[in-house]
């Protein structure tokens, strides 16, 4: 891998750990877990005031440093629909393979009988692998028995904020140890635990294009830049020429 690869990488890494984390700090008892699941259940407050509880899963596993968390890999909640009682799974897979969504859940709502999630790109990679929206979410609508993805322009304006819990990756022991259901004041509490400014469009949803990591500093990899052939390393004319035809 080259030097240039390897530091977009690292950039998307840090960018990844950011959104993640929300700018709090990791708590001392969260613990260092390895490969393996966590479940829980929170209640989720939809923008009309119903609430709904969902199911919560998610699974260990893929590459990382030493010395740091196995990340997830895989996320998965169930809830069902008010009035119809209908169960609903929505699934996310991290990984740069383009098979995997690699996305982060920010809320879930119901609108005109509709069910939204809302989601964030987990890194540059996966930013550009969504075609790179600002601003940076991607929304899906549960419609025919299938989730379908939203143009941000028909993002419903009824859904403002998330409400779930966003930073389950340093949250994890902390939600399984809860007994019963979180509710949904405390899911607010724990998002409003990120003091980050950078990242308050995760916890309050913007209609504008905004200058963030992820619209500024994810390069992107279907420009030019990135997908023409360049020589690896600059060739020299042969010793003693100035390098044209004689």
């Amino acid at each position: 891998m080259s030097g240039k690869h390897l530091s977009m990488v690292n950039k998307g890494l840090r960018i990844a750990i950011s959104i993640l984390t929300l700018g709090v700090s990791m708590v001392a008892d969260a613990g260092l877990f390895g490969i393996g699941g966590a479940s829980w259940k929170e209640e989720v407050q939809l923008h009309d005031g119903t609430k709904v509880v969902v199911n919560r899963t998610q699974t260990r596993g893929g590459r990382h440093e030493i010395g740091q968390e196995t990340p997830i890999d895989r996320h998965t909640i169930i809830f069902n629909l008010p009035r119809t009682d209908q169960a609903v799974i929505w699934e996310t897979e991290s990984g740069s393979e383009p098979e995997k969504s690699s996305l982060i859940l920010l809320a879930l709502d119901v609108v005109g009988g509709v069910s939204y999630v809302v989601t964030t790109p987990a890194g540059c990679v996966a930013y550009n692998k969504w075609q790179r929206p600002n601003p940076p979410y991607v929304v899906f609508k549960f419609e025919m028995q299938a989730w379908q993805r939203v143009a941000l322009a028909d993002f419903p304006a009824q859904i403002k904020e998330a409400n779930v819990v966003i930073g389950t990756l340093i949250r994890e022991k902390q939600l399984t140890d809860h007994p019963g259901v979180l509710p949904a004041t405390e899911v607010r509490r724990l998002n409003e635990e990120a003091k980050n400014p950078d990242v308050r469009y995760l916890r309050e949803f913007v209609r504008q294009p905004i200058k963030v990591a992820q619209t500024v500093d994810c390069p992107d990899l279907n420009s030019s830049r990135y997908t023409s052939p360049k020589a690896p390393f600059p060739i020299a004319p042969p010793s003693g020429t100035n390098g044209s035809d004689k």
